[in-house]
């Protein structure tokens, strides 16, 4: 057997010890001694752990403050629980919880259970950061004996509740992440309501489950059940929640559980000491309020796991050693409120079988009704029948026999309960019916082929199955592996499989709500503004919300919260299904899928972090664009959001300040498409709303050029960097160029950068070229020549789709090359042969559609412009690549005067311009020459270098024409076709 075990030194002294305790338990200890002789053949470690547990439990009992040890939600100990506050009636309550949770417990009257105390914290300080958020909660139900306690000593007047576990920040003092993660490494839940908690590290309060594996093991194949939860069921809910088992007895078999527990626990040093840590600083927060209030041992009551109960720690008792010093807390600062838990989320949390919770509901219902025992529950409660509270009288608590005198008369009462025979329930067939034509039922309503044949295999099937698990009457265990074996089929028809039907039919997944009152400003300020439409905002699932600013303006308001909660909240909890918002656009209508009961926790989370929306998207804003992972992308999002929900200018201009040093600090070009398509709406915004562009959007063009320039050779040869991130780049540098130069930069750095460019890649090649045209050092018949080298080469025609992804992607930064990416891919059509084409087809769709899917649109228009639209068109069809060169070389006379034929026609607009412009030459006359009324053509020929700049800038060829019988330069034809 693993575990600590005693050593015989520690036998003897315990021998020498039990001699100055009480004699009550005598007769079992002789009892343990006998069997451990008789099991071992003699006196060994088995005899020390057999008589250990004797001790612990009578080192409890004799303890005078009365220890009440209790399990985690369970109902046998929350009816114990009600039955002897109202019996003892004390006048101080010591729970086991966070002591730093007290204040919220009087917010539980406003909320259904169940729900969960949690302390929050956003920001550490004393903590690793990657621990950062920090979440403790504490779930409580109704059917738990905390619950019990909480109520009666909030609605009892005279009455004082002390919390006395450690704090949250000293969880997480205490808390090894590297163990824990561990653990903690068990499948996901299948039920979006277990992550109600999220990833929060839940307080056990009351948890008792054995730590030793094999002690579990041998439990639930002795008992023939199927997991933990089951066991303690049939084993422990069972025979404590009978109406004859009184408080002594109770405790009595709690204290031997717990200690039995602690006792075979595997040798985790981490875990003990945390354990033990935990009771030292549970038993001197006691002493030390005892000694400040002057309370009475016998006046009060503690309230702990059994766990905890049978401690065997020096600082044990209200007489025990006050050497444990409590560390001070860190300076983290904590937030606390209460979110919405449900029974999955416990069930995940806490590692108990699925279900378990619901079953737990379902039999404190019937304790209740059996025991007659009336609970307590906090006045102006929600979610159940009201009661009246009534107060308890001060005389009464005086005539109420307490404390070890007592536990002294009561005596040993777990040697009876221990030889006491299992009770023989009786079989509630008119239950069990119930049970099983309401699972049949439920089953078609979910798909299943089932009817009342089915109903009656269940009911005998469940009879069976707990008479092979020697009891009489089957338990809901048994009628769910009932269910499961005569309804399940192979393949399950709808969302839930019969044994979930079984559990929601048994109870369901209650999930718990947080009232108004007991949200935090932040989720009742949201609650507030969005009153307006109407909806049951408390009310869990997806509300439709309709708005139409148009006709309600006060409508607008609720739309600004709601795109604000799309941006704050998780994914569902809003979610717009028409109208959008973009930079300077706003819709007048828009509609909503509103699930904020749901996602009540994440609202209330929302309020830990600031007391209103704009509040926290500001902070959270500003985390974004100063964290050490921000990138210059994520900073102009800041920028964006900033104008887009806050409508702020003032953090728009501090963020994109803070921009332009993230860019000049970063050395990679990872991020360009994203800066450039932020960059490019935020100056089409503030082009079209404010009269001058913000300074900071000026100095980051001119940096942007500046550093994006410097870049450009290496993001060129460098590997890593993708030929769409070049093409950002060049993006940038061409879009933003009139605007950079007009700040001051030089055009000559751009084209040096290009120059000093020798990329291997052929994407980033034909994207150099595609510069090369942009800058002017490469004309468009020297780009086609290249091009059909390509074809002619048969060694680069393999490549030649990756030539045409960098040809795609320069239509970002050059989108007048369409038409050349257009022939490009029509002579590779029309050239190659199939053996060769068909190879490198499926490299080329996948090429382009992986990395140029947004440039696509562009090239299918200059396709469709080129080609022909009607199919029987396409025979005779000549490509305009392909179409003979006029033999003259000249053009055509009027070919300039088509569009100035419109002018004489309506000569009164032309006039108005003349007149503004100051021109006082009247129109000329039909018959004079062409020649002569072209005076500026005149004056271009007569000063061609100037044309001929303006031509180079604009991609022409820069070759003279011949035209109305002499020679002009290109730019004296480029004007007279345009």
């Amino acid at each position: 057997m693993s575990g600590p075990q005693e050593s015989g030194a520690q036998v003897n002294r315990s021998r020498e010890s039990r001699s100055q305790e009480s004699t009550s338990f005598a007769a079992l200890r002789g009892q343990l001694q006998e069997a451990a002789a008789a099991f071992a053949g003699g006196p060994d470690a088995l005899e020390g752990i057999l008589l250990g547990l004797v001790d612990d439990v009578d080192r409890a009992v004799r303890e005078p403050l009365e220890i009440f040890p209790v399990c985690h939600h369970s109902p046998a100990s929350a009816t114990a629980m009600a039955r002897r506050l109202r019996e003892k009636q004390p006048k101080v309550v010591y729970l086991e919880l966070c002591e730093d949770m007290a204040p919220l417990l009087t917010e539980l009257r406003n909320c259904r259970l169940p729900v969960a105390v949690q302390a929050f914290a956003g920001d550490v300080d004393g903590f690793p950061q990657e621990w950062a958020p920090l979440s403790v909660v504490a779930p409580i139900t109704e059917a738990s004996a905390e619950y019990q306690a909480i109520a009666y000593a909030l609605d009892t007047p005279g009455v004082e509740l002390v919390l006395v576990d450690r704090s949250a920040d000293h969880v997480f003092q205490w808390d090894d992440r590297g163990e824990k993660a561990a653990e903690d490494g068990e499948a996901a839940p299948e039920e979006p309501e277990a992550g109600l908690h999220g990833e929060a590290v839940g307080v056990e309060i009351g948890d008792l489950r054995p730590r030793f594996s094999e002690l579990e093991e041998h439990l639930l194949r002795h008992g023939k059940v199927r997991h933990w939860s089951e066991w303690w069921h049939q084993y422990v809910e069972v025979p404590l929640g009978d109406s004859a088992a009184d408080h002594d007895t109770y405790r009595q078999v709690m204290f031997l559980i717990g200690s039995l527990f602690r006792r075979l626990a595997p040798g985790d040093g981490a875990r003990v000491r945390v354990d033990e840590d935990r009771e030292r600083y549970m038993w001197t927060r006691m002493r030390e309020h005892m000694a400040a209030t002057g309370t009475e041992p016998a006046d009060a009551l503690y309230v702990c796991g059994a766990f905890h109960a049978a401690s065997r720690v020096a600082e044990f008792g209200v007489d025990g050693s006050d050497t444990f010093t409590i560390s001070p807390r860190t300076a983290t600062t904590w937030q606390y409120g209460l979110i919405p838990s449900s029974n999955a989320a416990i069930e995940a949390q806490f590692g108990l079988a699925a279900g378990s919770v619901s079953i737990a509901a379902t039999e404190w219902a019937k304790s209740l009704k059996r025991t007659r025992v009336r609970p307590f529950r906090l006045a102006g409660q929600t979610g159940g029948k009201q009661r009246p509270a009534k107060k308890a009288a001060p005389a009464q608590r005086a005539q109420v026999s307490s404390g070890p005198a007592a536990d002294s008369a009561a005596g040993d009462l777990l040697s009876g309960f221990l030889r006491r025979p299992p009770v023989i329930d009786a079989l509630d067939e008119a239950e069990l019916l119930g049970w099983s034509v309401d699972i049949v039922r439920a089953a078609r309503r979910n798909g299943y082929l089932a009817s009342t044949a089915d109903a009656i295999a269940v009911f005998e099937t469940s009879i069976l199955l707990a008479g092979m698990r020697d009891r009489a009457k089957p338990t809901p265990y048994d009628f769910q592996d009932a269910a499961v074996t005569c309804i399940e089929k192979d393949v399950v028809p709808g969302r839930r499989d019969v044994r979930r039907l079984v559990e929601i039919m048994m109870g369901g997944d209650r999930i718990g709500q947080v009232g108004y009152e007991a949200l935090p400003p932040l989720a009742r300020d949201v609650h507030d503004r969005l009153a307006p439409l109407g909806l049951k905002l408390q009310q869990r699932g997806v509300q439709r919300a309709l708005l139409d600013m148009a006709s309600r303006p006060e409508l607008q308001a609720c739309s600004d919260v709601l795109w604000m909660l799309r941006r704050l909240m998780p994914h569902g909890a809003a979610r717009p299904i028409m109208g959008e918002r973009r930079l300077g656009e706003r819709s007048i209508q828009e509609s909503w899928d509103v699930a904020l009961g749901t996602h009540q926790r994440a609202l209330i989370e929302l309020g830990y972090e600031g007391v209103s929306i704009e509040q926290v998207l500001e902070q959270r804003l500003r985390r974004d664009a100063y964290g050490p992972r921000a990138t210059t992308a994520s900073v102009l999002a800041a920028v964006e959001d900033a104008t887009l929900y806050l409508g702020s200018r003032r953090l728009a201009d501090e963020l994109g300040t803070h921009a332009l040093k993230v860019l000049a600090g970063e050395r990679s070009v990872d991020g360009a498409p994203e800066v450039l398509r932020r960059v490019r709406a935020l100056l089409a915004y503030y082009r079209t709303s404010e009269p001058v562009l913000p300074a900071w959007i000026e100095s980051f063009v001119k940096t942007g050029y500046a550093h994006y320039c410097t870049l450009l050779p290496t993001a060129f040869r460098d590997e890593d960097a993708t030929v769409g991130q070049v093409a950002a780049m060049l993006g940038f540098l061409f879009s933003m160029e009139s605007l950079a130069l007009s700040l001051g930069c030089d055009r000559a750095q751009l084209e040096l950068a290009v120059a000093q460019s020798h990329p291997e890649d052929p994407s980033k090649t034909a994207l150099l070229w595609a510069a090369q045209v942009q800058l002017g050092t490469l004309s468009r018949a020297e780009l086609r020549a290249r091009c059909d080298g390509l074809l002619d080469n048969p060694l680069v025609v393999p490549s030649y789709p990756r030539y045409l992804s960098g040809f795609v992607h320069a239509l970002e930064p050059v989108p007048g090359l369409a038409d050349v990416v257009v022939e490009a891919v029509s002579n590779a059509f029309g050239r190659l042969p199939d053996s060769v084409l068909l190879p490198w087809l499926p490299l080329l769709i996948t090429t382009l559609r992986s990395g140029a899917a947004d440039l696509a649109p562009l090239l299918i228009r200059e396709a469709g412009r080129i080609f022909p639209g009607r199919l029987e068109a396409l025979d005779a069809w000549v490509p305009p690549w392909r179409a003979p060169a006029d033999p003259s070389g000249g053009v055509r006379a009027d070919a300039g005067r088509r569009g100035a034929a419109l002018l004489p026609a309506h000569p009164a607009t032309c006039d108005a311009v003349a007149d503004l412009l100051g021109c006082a030459e009247g129109w000329a006359s039909p018959g004079v020459p062409v020649g002569a009324a072209r005076s500026g053509v005149e004056l271009l020929a007569a000063h061609p270098a100037t044309c001929d700049a303006v031509a180079e800038l604009l991609g022409c060829d820069g070759e003279w024409a011949t035209q109305a019988g002499g020679t002009q330069s290109a730019g004296a034809v480029l004007t007279s076709r345009h």
